[in-house]
């Protein structure tokens, strides 16, 4: 874990450098040094059927998530959370200054009890330190 969901109103894609965003965020994840580099995944998803605010075509929306496995305190779940969001305040500056946005970061925990998973990534990048890939 983490999980980092971009989700972003269609209405922004042509100024948004969503990839440069996931970049960004990705690293930010990695850097807080609560996750191991085999459990970051990072996605985005563009929404096209959406209203916000007072309905005005020009409003549109960034919403991060981070899902992460549960129990780590509270201040790392601040910490991480404020971190994404100033990432996501640089990245999209240029947006930000020109387009009324609506920018928001949620960090959630997940239910280790009701997660069921098999990663190989980590059998690869094994398998690739010991020369074997």
């Amino acid at each position: 874990m983490p999980h980092v969901i971009v989700e972003y109103s269609a209405n922004l894609e042509s100024d948004l450098e969503i990839q440069a965003l996931i970049e960004a965020l990705h690293d930010t994840a990695l850097a807080s040094g609560l996750f191991d580099i085999d459990g970051i995944r990072s996605r985005a998803v563009r929404r096209d059927v959406y209203r916000i605010a007072d309905g005005n075509p020009d409003n549109g929306f960034v919403q991060i998530t981070a899902r992460i496995g549960e129990g780590r305190p509270a201040a790392a779940r601040e910490t991480l959370g404020r971190s994404l969001l100033a990432t996501a305040e640089a990245a999209l500056a240029g947006l930000i200054s020109s387009t009324p946005v609506s920018l928001t970061v949620e960090v959630h925990e997940i239910d280790r009890s009701m997660t069921f998973r098999r990663n190989t990534i980590r059998e690869r990048r094994n398998a690739e330190y010991r020369g074997e890939g």
